[in-house]
């Protein structure tokens, strides 16, 4: 595992260095205003300091460095106990790089400088109230009317769509029977009249998601990603992303939270306890092996990475659940008070839905990994 590269070293180095004079200080706030500042001002700090968009190419604004050098940036900021968590996630995990696969040059060139240096918020607008994990179901529709798209209709748990401009969406310009083939991915600016944005509060008394309405909502053909009803190819790179590489900061996060645990644990002779010990030891190991899989996930000599990579999405969302049900166990009692691990338990639940449930991901894995039939 540490047989780098000497410029994989010294950029290892360098990004340690960074990080160390320049991360924040002061929490993050879990709310508002407050909070998409503070993540605005984060960016922007990682965009001038150089440290924005590792893997993007150069005519983007990113360093065109390599996968590797991504994976290492996101060990050394969750080494570094940066922020992570941001209003801005939707764009620089998923959408940017969509963009990047399947937009116009126009599109890019418009777009892609926003999401980069932290300007503009973006939201996904896929799920429906009764299209979920069976995306192609969905229900939104949009009529071609002269150079124009009409939508109407509505989508749900939009992630940090209370504090989004701009969306991209998935429509369907088909007759309700084409499922995948009828679909159209659209950029949605959110203040276009007959859009309506409702925060949804969750159990932990923020509003991170959002319920969003579309009543005639004109939106031009130019903001077509791709063609008009081959939305299904577009949308499949995006699932891809949040599914796969995407989100790599948030499952190099294990083995920091173990770290804290064990600390817990140490302090309060918890390890007294064989079989809390022996459940924790094997914990560790699978966030060694999560970090192991992130860097074989990126390798260049590794054949099917991409599908690769749906194996390990599932196996890191089930994993940070053991750890957060672990971090309870371990508290005891203790985790009757509201605290971080606390929040966490309750947060992970969603692991394993968003982005398509672990049940949807093995019958993906079944089909295009295995070959089994569908």
């Amino acid at each position: 595992m540490e047989d780098f590269s000497e410029e994989a070293r010294e950029f290892r180095r360098t990004a340690r260095e960074w990080l160390a004079a320049n991360v924040p200080s002061q929490p993050r706030p879990t709310d508002g205003d407050a909070m998409r500042e503070f993540d605005i001002a984060w960016q922007r700090r990682q965009f001038e300091g150089g440290w924005a968009g590792i893997d993007w190419p150069t005519e983007y604004g990113g360093r065109g460095l390599s996968s590797l050098q991504q994976v290492i940036w996101y060990e050394e900021l969750v080494n570094a106990g940066a922020p992570r968590k941001s209003v801005l996630a939707a764009g620089l995990n998923q959408i940017g790089h969509t963009f990047m696969l399947s937009a116009s040059d126009e599109q890019k060139k418009q777009y892609l400088p926003g999401i980069l240096d932290g300007s503009t918020i973006w939201c996904q607008g896929f799920s429906e109230p009764e299209a979920g994990s069976d995306l192609a179901s969905l229900r939104t529709r949009a009529r071609i009317v002269g150079d124009e798209l009409v939508i109407d209709g509505s989508k749900v748990w939009c992630s940090f769509g209370p504090y989004a401009r701009m969306q991209g969406l998935l429509v369907r310009t088909g007759p309700p029977e084409s499922r995948h083939r009828g679909l159209t991915w659209v950029i949605v600016d959110l203040e276009t009249p007959g859009v309506v944005v409702r925060p949804i509060p969750t159990i932990d008394g923020h509003a991170e998601f959002a319920e969003v309405f579309y009543d005639k909502v004109h939106v031009p053909l130019t903001n077509v990603v791709g063609e008009i009803g081959r939305g299904w190819t577009v949308a499949l790179s995006t699932l891809e992303l949040e599914r796969g590489p995407a989100f790599l900061d948030t499952k190099l996060s294990v083995l920091t939270d173990l770290e804290k645990l064990r600390t817990l644990a140490e302090r309060s002779g918890a390890f007294t306890d064989l079989s809390l010990a022996a459940d924790f030891a094997r914990l560790r190991a699978e966030a060694f092996a999560v970090r192991a899989m992130a860097y074989r996930v990126v390798s260049p000599s590794t054949d099917g990475a991409d599908r690769g990579s749906l194996s390990y999405n599932v196996y890191c969302n089930e994993l940070r659940q053991r750890i957060s049900a672990f971090a309870l166990r371990l508290l005891g009692t203790e985790a009757a008070r509201v605290d971080q691990w606390t929040f966490k338990w309750l947060n992970d639940f969603c692991a394993t839905i968003g982005g398509g449930t672990s049940d949807i991901q093995r019958n993906i894995i079944g089909e295009r990994v295995l070959g089994l039939p569908r």
